[in-house]
């Protein structure tokens, strides 16, 4: 079963609990952070849509203020022409009269609408007792107890559903009785003992019906927090491997049963306004005027910026030819912050030629590090793993000792942290850490490299499976011929300390994990004698004389560390790496601009700094994602906003490159462009808090302060410098330079991307031959002439 797939539950109340599980999106663990799209779960709604059904369940806004985009039409970055054709493009029931309404609307700040009140909410206004916050604070507790993954010394029970785990608990807990809730410990024991026949009993003792309950169900799981994305996120694992999970399903009937304990007590007083916030949950989600007006607003910024860069990719350029053979290659992550390094990279020598492809390099990897069992799913998360690899030697002696230290090391921190010797060991050793605390405070510490030992495929694959593997790799790199002498193949991470995001600065196809180990597996592929004879009968020729080296492009300092140089002379180790050198202190200088206190000579410093929250600004501006020959963005300054992806679609005889690249490296992009979005718009429901007050509970995630609801997104430092957004929130502009039948036929195979276009959660873009955004994508299949570029006449390949 897919992970978008919707349930087929005939009873209605159950349908409606499965429904709302869905509208909720999944969040990785800490250790493989990757960006989700908040709005996964309305894929198939537009904005105002959204808007509508976010303001319900959350009291969410969908975009921006109104100062916002007032700002902006009077700085004249939105023009009228952008504002005419947002309009234009509106559905015409729900739209103001004309685009000067939208304009007067954008200079008023509409009061935004709440969200409708729980049981728990209307109990709190009667009794003075907070009990959302008691409540919130109890499932807090609980929830990082059950789904700890090996941070608590004390874990709770495992081998119970999340429903029957917490009633194990909450039977025993006084505090809901303490705080006036008499009886509630009884109420929970003689509840039902599945959570289905809890969720029945619930909604008929409340007069809850099915159309209430879809929104009134999303509503609960909202007030879960981060809570309800971490039972999300297995149901999404389970059914990526083909089961089941119900632990949302769990979490709702804790929640209900919440609010029948308090409507139990409290019926004299809030019956009547529970049935207004019955009825109202009963009402079909539609947007107002307003969340019509605040949708146009954000798609007229968002054509004022495709005007940018379609004037960008239009302006002519000084030729990039490299020649008959390039002198050296460089393949590159499609991520943002590459644009910057690949643009100062090319700069430096003509014969230069960078290329963009998804940082795990086309190998669906399961790795296992160096001494270590642990499975690191190196892939992108919409996938299942293709093959394994590993670092580990265990017959090597070194591993041997390295996996007693680490023992040793686990043994030792738990005995810092047991209940019983916490407090001496503190009074006793702590003297002893003042050098240490010392030297990390002040950054002193020696970076390491962080390199392993090479890894390797385990099982090793077949020789037809190598060569297999090597060519589909190169045809969707769209490198299959002029290969240089020295071919770089750079995955990217990033180096930070005292961050418990770290891993949501790596690599988002590598599963938020570095992109070292692809990079190195898939150069031994391509350096194997073996491999290269079996590619030649395919057409695809790389030279005698030509090496595959690996590396690691760290994003916090923009320092490259290449791999495994057997093979390379040292001559050209020591020119390749000035060049990296050189462009590294032009990306550094690039990004100082932007950074709060930054300068080139500096900036690394900020990746060994405790006190930096603002080591990188990530993928922070990301606006556009280009899948194209890479001449046509070569010299062009797209200011690190832009993913770039080679794309060569006349080399692509039967569109499949063309199909995987919308299905996988657009839909990661995807996540990531409305994570940023969602964290910016929306950072009390959809953003990851204060870093200051960050405290990681479970292993999995964090909270402020002491305890509560676990914040999932974006912390505030990584969209904001304090004065200002860094961040501007656009909607992913996507361009494809491909005929647009091929394009449209495949969104036609996959309804799930195709959602992504129709309800313009992506905008699409089909490029011309000269490389200029010529077609908009409308919806439907069907696609409009840009102006300016309405005559297909001359541009005869892409008129299809």
């Amino acid at each position: 079963m897919s992970p978008l797939d919707v349930s087929t539950d005939t009873n209605p109340i159950q349908r409606a609990a499965d429904d709302s599980a869905r509208a909720i999106p999944p969040v990785w663990p800490l250790a493989s952070s990757v960006a989700v799209n908040p709005y996964l779960g309305q894929a198939d709604e537009s904005l105002a849509f959204t808007g509508a059904r976010l303001a319900r369940v959350a009291g969410a806004p969908i975009t921006m203020p109104r100062s916002w985009y007032r700002s902006r039409i009077v700085e004249g970055a939105i023009a009228d022409v952008d504002l005419r054709e947002a309009w234009a493009d509106a559905q015409g029931a729900l739209r103001p009269e004309n685009s000067r309404a939208v304009k007067e609307a954008a200079f008023l700040e509409p009061v935004r609408p709440g969200a409708l009140p729980t049981i728990a909410d209307l109990a709190a206004e009667v009794s003075g007792v907070d009990w959302p916050g008691l409540i919130e604070e109890r499932l807090g507790a609980w929830a990082a107890s059950y789904f700890d993954e090996g941070q608590a010394l004390w874990a709770g029970p495992r081998g119970r559903s999340a429903y029957a785990a917490w009633k194990g608990v909450a039977t025993h807990d006084l505090t809901p009785e303490i705080a006036g809730l008499a009886g509630f410990a009884l109420h929970v024991s003689e509840a039902p003992d599945a959570a289905s026949a809890t969720m029945a009993r619930v909604t008929e003792r409340l007069g809850l019906d099915a159309d209430a309950a879809q929104t009134y169900f999303h509503r609960l799981l909202m007030t879960w927090g981060g809570w309800a994305q971490v039972a999300r996120y297995q149901l999404w694992q389970a059914e990526l491997a083909g089961g089941a999970d119900r632990t949302v399903q769990d979490l709702l009937a804790v929640r209900l049963l919440w609010e029948e304990a308090l409507f139990l007590h409290y019926e004299a007083q809030i019956d009547q306004a529970w049935a207004g916030v019955r009825a109202a949950h009963a009402v079909p989600v539609f947007p107002d005027t307003d969340m019509v007006v605040d949708a146009i607003l954000q798609e007229a910024l968002e054509r004022a910026s495709q005007r940018t860069l379609a004037a960008a990719l239009a302006t002519p350029t000084a030729n990039t030819d490299v020649g008959d053979r390039p002198g050296l290659q460089a393949a590159f992550c499609i991520d943002v912050r590459s644009e910057v390094f690949r643009r100062a990279l090319e700069s430096l020598e003509p014969r230069i030629q960078t290329l963009g492809f998804a940082g795990f390099f086309g190998l669906t990897a399961a790795h296992r590090r160096f001494a270590s069992d642990v499975e690191e799913r190196r892939l992108p998360v919409l996938l299942n793993p293709g093959l394994g690899s590993s670092a580990s030697t265990p017959a090597d002696p070194a591993e041997a000792d390295a996996r007693v230290r680490s023992r040793a090391t686990r043994a030792w921190g738990r005995f810092k942290l047991a209940a019983v010797s916490s407090f001496a060991f503190v009074e006793a050793a702590g003297p002893l850490y003042v050098g240490k605390l010392l030297k990390d405070g002040l950054g002193l510490k020696p970076r390491t490299s962080g390199s392993e030992p090479e890894p390797r495929f385990e099982p090793d694959l077949s020789p037809e499976a190598r060569a297999t593997t090597a060519a589909t790799v190169l045809r969707a790199m769209s490198l299959t011929s002029r290969f240089a002498p020295l071919v770089l193949l750079l995955g990217h991470g990033a180096e930070v300390v005292n961050n418990p995001h770290a891993s949501a600065l790596h690599c988002g196809a590598c599963g938020g994990y570095p992109g070292d180990v692809n990079a190195r597996l898939l150069a031994q592929l391509l350096n194997d004698r073996n491999v290269r004879a079996a590619l030649a009968p395919q057409g695809i020729e790389i030279p005698l004389d030509t090496v595959f080296v690996a590396g690691l492009h760290n994003t916090t300092t923009d320092e490259v560390q290449l791999f495994d140089l057997n093979g390379v002379s040292d001559e050209n180790v020591r020119r390749v790496r000035a060049w990296l050198a050189a462009a590294g202190v032009m990306a550094r200088s690039e990004r100082a601009l932007k950074l709060p206190r930054a300068e080139e000579a500096t900036i690394g410093r900020r990746s060994v700094d405790w006190a930096e929250t603002r080591p990188e600004w990530a993928l922070a501006g990301c606006s556009a994602f280009i899948a194209a020959p890479r001449k046509r963005t070569s010299g062009r300054d797209l200011a690190g906003r832009a993913f770039l992806h080679d794309y060569d679609w006349k080399q692509d005889l039967d569109f499949s490159v063309l199909e995987l690249i919308l299905t996988a490296p657009v839909v990661v992009a995807s996540w990531i462009s409305l994570q940023y979005y969602g964290s910016t718009v929306s950072p009390q429901v959809f953003g990851g808090g204060n870093k200051l007050l960050h405290n990681v509970t479970g292993g999995l995630g964090v909270v402020e302060g002491n305890g509560g609801l676990l914040r999932v997104g974006l912390p505030w430092q990584s969209v904001h410098d304090g004065e200002r957004h860094i961040h501007e929130p656009l909607r992913l502009s996507v361009c494809v330079e491909a005929p647009r039948e091929a394009i449209a036929n495949v969104l036609g195979r996959h309804p799930g991307v195709r959602a992504l276009f129709d309800n313009r959660w992506l905008h699409l873009f089909a490029l011309d031959d000269a490389g200029r955004m010529a077609w908009r994508y409308v919806g439907d299949l069907e696609w409009t002439a840009i102006k300016g570029f309405e005559d297909p006449v001359s541009n005869p390949t892409l008129a299809a």
